[in-house]
């Protein structure tokens, strides 16, 4: 007879501080990872949890590691973290702080989040000050520790999480250098989707008689999930993505490339869908801003690379589509894991042309998803049925204020946006929701709006873009100056692409330095009232 799943976190003997605090964040019942892991985390046990991305890996780890240092009581030391959470990406280590923060605040522990992309100073007077947790990113941590800032001699519990991730951007060799300064005796968890060669050379190495918990593999369908491939000519591509993306309810789009992803934003933009960009070739505080606009629904299409396919955890996307079919397996089922989590249903699509028809097929077949394949252009209903509601455009201004398309810029001079003449458009849609035809999207990078504004201009660069995620040895941004509005199209993006492709996550790659032009990222501002009804803005 199967043992019986426990209820609530009290039964697991997680300390009941902790319990009130996720009572208080509407968390009562613990997810099946949390279930299966916590009773041999919180007994000091080395632990390995598998579970797709969205099972509640984040709590299963961090209830463990605040448990524990709350029982021991030691002093924080400068430089000296008591614990260190390792995660691949800024973007998933600030979100693992963000869950973080209110159980940490409840047993007075004090927490810091480390990655590059941004200034080396506030990170050192941060680890000088001394801190209990330590969330980072390999490379800039390493950067910390040859300089003379960090020393992980007294670290009494250690998490690598998405350990398939960092090997996948080859963050192996500098993990393994960081886990070999932590102290022998040490608890060590480790979670991942997946547990391949890689990862078990660090857990041959670092883990001693690690139990191991396997739940909700990588590979178990999700049942609120719907798959569907769009068979499209190319031409029809872009206007099925507009279509869908002018839908209510909050859409992820991915792409291949951050060059990819910069392009589709102005094309989504131009055609009357407000969206912003996250990528590599932003500036860290750009990607802060924009997933922002993203997760308070600002704007409603987030048009991103891999960098959000791990980590990225945003209430009810009810739409991921792949705009570019992913390389391998893993990379589609992580992409389609933003979606249909904690029990909500979600829509996948994947577009395909046809010399995508093999690479699309065998793609499905290794993730084990059997999607309903239908050969559409623009005006199938199906587009309807996958995106149900009215679809709504809204024209782009000629002066961009800000990126998540409202709001009044800051003051020119740093990076941030000058000061916005205008606000962002609530725009209106169309009678019946009338989808866009290929008349309706202006050619494939063709700026809207194009022109001088003064009114909307923005600041000078936001320094050195790194090459995506932790770029250690990045310059100190500079302070950039003010300067005239470039139109819709050029507030676009921020950054220029890289000439080379690098990780995009913890990487030590500098990207090349961005032109001087707003450091947005993301839409442009959208007139009030603004329609666009079969034809392209004016």
């Amino acid at each position: 007879m199967a043992a019986r799943r426990p209820h609530t976190f009290l039964e697991l003997d997680v300390p009941a501080a902790l319990s009130d605090v996720l009572a208080g964040l509407d968390i009562t019942v613990p997810s099946p990872i949390q279930a299966a892991t916590l009773p041999d985390s919180l007994a000091g046990r080395d632990v390995i949890g598998r579970g797709r991305t969205g099972s509640g890996k984040t709590y299963a780890f961090l209830l463990p590691v605040l448990a524990r240092l709350a029982a021991t009581r030691r002093p924080a030391r400068p430089g000296r973290p008591r614990a260190l959470i390792l995660a691949p990406t800024r973007e998933l280590a600030t979100q693992i702080d963000a869950s973080m923060a209110p159980l940490a605040k409840a047993l007075g522990l004090r927490t810091l989040t480390v990655f590059g992309g941004v200034g080396h100073n506030p990170q050192i007077s941060g680890l000088r000050a001394g801190v209990d947790v330590l969330v980072a990113c390999p490379g800039r941590l390493d950067d910390h520790i040859r300089g003379g800032h960090a020393s992980l001699d007294a670290v009494e519990i250690t998490v690598l999480d998405e350990a398939d991730h960092m090997a996948d951007l080859g963050f192996l060799p500098v993990v393994r250098r960081l886990m070999d300064q932590t102290p022998r005796d040490g608890q060590r968890l480790l979670f991942s989707a997946t547990l391949d060669a890689g990862i078990d050379v660090l857990v041959k190495r670092f883990l001693r008689q690690p139990v191991t918990h396997s739940v909700d593999s990588a590979k178990s369908p999700v049942v609120s999930m719907a798959h569907h491939v769009l068979h499209v000519r190319p031409d029809h591509r872009i206007p099925v993505l507009v279509d869908l993306t002018a839908a209510p309810g909050r859409t992820l789009v991915f792409t291949r490339t951050k060059r990819g992803a910069k392009t589709l934003t102005k094309q989504l933009v131009a055609a009357g869908v407000p969206a912003v960009e996250l990528h590599g070739n932003l500036a860290q505080n750009a990607r802060t801003r924009n997933l922002a606009a993203f997760s308070d629904g600002g704007v409603r299409t987030l048009v991103a690379t891999d960098i959000a396919a791990r980590g990225i955890h945003v209430d009810d996307v009810t739409l991921v589509i792949h705009a570019d079919p992913p390389m391998e397996h893993k990379a589609y089922l992580h992409r389609s894991g933003r979606t249909a989590r904690a029990g909500a249903s979600g829509t996948v699509v994947t577009l395909m042309t046809d010399a995508q028809v093999t690479d699309v097929r065998d793609l499905t077949r290794q993730a084990g998803i059997k999607p309903t394949v239908t050969r559409l252009t623009p005006e199938h209903p199906l587009l309807g049925e996958l995106a149900p509601g009215e679809r709504t455009y809204v024209a782009p201004t000629e002066s961009a204020p800000t990126a998540a398309g409202g709001g009044r810029g800051g003051r020119g001079g740093q990076g941030s946006g000058g000061q916005g003449a205008g606000r962002g458009g609530r725009g209106s849609s169309r009678p019946g929701g009338t989808r866009a035809t290929a008349a309706d999207v202006p050619a494939a990078g063709r700026p809207a709006g194009a022109g001088s504004s003064a009114g909307g201009g923005a600041g000078g660069p936001e320094g050195r873009a790194d090459g995506g995620g932790d770029a250690s040895r990045s310059r100190r941004p500079r302070r950039g100056r003010g300067g005239r509005g470039r139109g819709a199209g050029a507030a676009a993006s921020s950054g220029t692409p890289s000439q080379r492709s690098h990780p995009e996550g913890d990487a030590h790659a500098a990207a090349p330095r961005p032109r001087r032009s707003p450091s947005t990222g993301g839409a442009a501002a959208f007139s009030a009232g603004s329609r666009v009804g079969g034809r392209r803005p004016r």
